[in-house]
């Protein structure tokens, strides 16, 4: 089998395909045949030695992936050769909160699915929607389930605000739709104001062309502010500012770099709640996928690579600010 390998810190150059020789399952363990990864910001990280979990040397890249299981190991009961599934980034978080015995993550402290061939933990795999192909399916386990878990709690009388257009802004506006959610999305680009639109959002606030966003968004809901933010760009103080009182921003980070300081009188003012997000469960993800067939959701896709040309998807997601997922086809 072929397999990509780096140490975090080299960057998209220190990418390395090589010819290995396969492992076989063994209990409790499955190997799946790699169909197709998907890119997200935490593989630049991993890449350029700035992701804050433990990452091995040498590693298998990637978190995001999907294929079909070709062999089990003994006591495998889950899942049987033919099966389409996906992984959970953190293999042992199987439901409850985070914690520090569920860190170990693929493409980090484990390998991930940068390969032909992954054995992987039956505990971390999960059944693949019937209506996604394998290049969607791909694109779930880390943008996809981070935005589930931001939006725990989310019903139908809910207005959201999403901040920018990446990956788990995306899944947000599309799964908070379906939960029956007023979505407004922000954007700095007329050119993805219709495109998100099409995608759900029942509204779309240009911040470059309105650098007091926050006071449109508060237009957009009667002057009451937004039940709950999901922060991915941007100052955390303008999110702030646009939530309705005893509101929640789930802070999933800063994919733009910048952490400015947090004025708290803005949290105390709306009495609001400030949660981090982890990515989330495989319980978590078993849910986001019900719901997902439920409604027939389709990730947003804007470019695939075929597997020899890794190096470059890489380039092209970190350079060309793509609006949807980045795959690599890997058979």
């Amino acid at each position: 089998m072929r397999s990509y390998r780096v140490t975090s810190g080299a960057g998209i150059d220190g990418l390395s395909l090589r010819t290995e020789e396969p492992r076989q399952p063994g209990p409790g363990e499955v190997a799946v045949a790699v169909h197709a990864v998907s890119l997200s910001f935490r593989e630049l990280l991993v890449l350029r030695g700035r992701y804050v979990l433990p990452v091995k040397p040498d590693v298998i890249p990637v978190s995001d992936g999907a294929g079909e299981v070709v062999a089990v190991g003994a006591g495998v009961e889950r899942v049987r050769p033919g099966d389409r599934v996906t992984a959970t980034l953190f293999p042992d978080w199987q439901d409850g909160p985070f914690r520090p015995a569920v860190l170990p993550q693929l493409g980090g402290s484990l390998d991930g699915l940068l390969t032909e061939l992954a054995v992987l933990p039956e505990r971390a795999l999960v059944p693949i929607p019937a209506h996604l192909s394998y290049a969607e399916a791909a694109t779930l386990p880390c943008a996809a389930v981070t935005a589930w878990n931001a939006l725990g709690g989310v019903r139908a009388n809910h207005t959201v605000l999403t901040t920018g257009s990446g990956g788990v802004s995306l899944f947000s506006v599309q799964l908070a739709k379906a939960l029956g959610a007023t979505v407004i999305a922000t954007t700095g680009r007329p050119d993805k104001e219709r495109r998100l639109l099409d995608l759900g959002a029942d509204a779309v606030v240009n911040y470059r062309a309105d650098p007091d966003w926050p006071a449109a968004v508060r237009a957009l809901t009667g002057g009451l502010g937004v039940d709950r933010v999901v922060h991915t760009a941007g100052p955390l103080d303008q999110s702030l500012r646009s939530l309705a009182v005893s509101g929640q921003v789930a802070f999933v980070g800063s994919v733009d770099g910048e952490w400015p300081p947090l004025d708290p009188r803005l949290v105390f003012g709306a009495a609001a709640t400030l949660r981090a997000i982890a990515v989330g469960s495989r319980a978590q993800f078993v849910e986001m996928n019900d719901v997902i067939a439920a409604h027939e959701l389709r990730p947003l896709i804007d470019r695939a690579f075929p597997f020899e040309e890794a190096p470059a998807a890489f380039r092209y997601y970190e350079s060309a600010n793509p609006l949807g997922k980045v795959i690599i086809s890997v058979r």
